[in-house]
């Protein structure tokens, strides 16, 4: 049986790892939150008391962390996870990084004959739970098709995007996509709004007309039109703000390196930067919508 190490069972992976878990896999599990190791080990999941320990036996390591900073530091260098594996073991970073240090710990993975894949998810705490995530996977293909039974147990779409670092770029892009949409969204149901028109009436116009988008269909941000969308339920839950506003900061950076333009996606990091100071960067980022309402 495939032994797989999971590390990082916070919001996405916590229930990214209890489907690895209904699926059949066995599971030895670490985070520096131990409430999440004993949840998980009450379901049949073995409890590490560390990284390190973790990955003891593993064929397979999946991680799930908060930035590019900590992927770095647990896989990298002397202390690092990936001096710990034997060679053939698979390594599957499923975190939202920089592209730049998605190829580094390539590389590193690499020379030590380890196979890796930088598969970056969409598809929020909602998506996780279900185990219908979207994977936006970089690396060799051949190493996708050893992994997909893996991501099939947590996942509905599985996209090669194509070489090492590739999964983070289209997740950069896709997420600078979506924070462009809910702003404009949000400003244009303000504004409605603010003119005498019903909201639901108002989503549903744009939604059904040249206007309509994924927020509109999906998560619209404003309080009541939609009984299971965040801004229904205070902006709790969902994707965090000061996740978005991270990922907006790592598509610039992308920007940067290869000299794009970029400037809608640089208004929209601003914003949820302004949101951050206000100090609502743990709601969900639809509350972008209280930018435009006036109190």
């Amino acid at each position: 049986m495939t032994q797989i190490a999971f590390i990082g069972l916070g919001h996405m992976g916590l229930p990214m790892a209890r489907n690895l878990l209904n699926a059949g896999f066995a599971l030895k599990v670490f985070d520096l939150v131990p409430a999440a190791v004993e949840e998980l080990a009450k379901e049949g999941a073995q409890a590490a008391s560390s990284a390190a320990d973790a990955v003891q036996g593993a064929d397979v390591v999946i991680s799930m962390l908060p930035a590019s900073r900590h992927v770095e530091a647990l896989y990298l260098g002397d202390a690092g996870l990936l001096g710990k594996l034997a060679p053939g073991s698979l390594v599957l970073e499923c975190s939202t990084i920089a592209p730049e240090s998605a190829r580094k710990v390539h590389r590193a993975a690499a020379e030590r004959g380890l196979e890796m894949l930088d598969a970056p998810v969409s598809g929020g705490t909602a998506g996780a739970a279900a185990g219908t995530l979207t994977f936006m996977i970089g690396g060799q293909a051949s190493t996708l098709e050893k992994a997909r039974p893996i991501f099939a147990a947590m996942g509905k779409n599985i996209f090669h995007a194509g070489p090492d670092g590739a999964g983070q770029v289209a997740k950069v892009c896709n997420n600078q996509v979506l924070a462009v949409q809910m702003i404009a969204t949000a400003e244009a149901m303000a504004l409605g709004v603010a003119n005498g028109l019903e909201p639901a009436v108002l989503a549903e116009i744009m939604r059904q007309s040249s206007g309509g988008n994924w927020t509109l269909e999906k998560y619209n941000p404003w309080p009541g039109v939609m009984e299971n969308a965040p801004a229904s339920k205070g902006y709790s839950g969902g994707f965090m703000a000061e996740l978005m506003a991270k990922d907006l900061g790592l598509a610039q950076e992308a920007a940067q390196v290869t000299a794009s333009s970029t400037p809608m996606g640089a208004l929209a990091l601003q914003i949820y930067r302004l949101l951050l100071k206000q100090g609502k960067g743990k709601q969900d980022f639809s509350v972008v919508q209280q930018l435009f309402v006036s109190e």
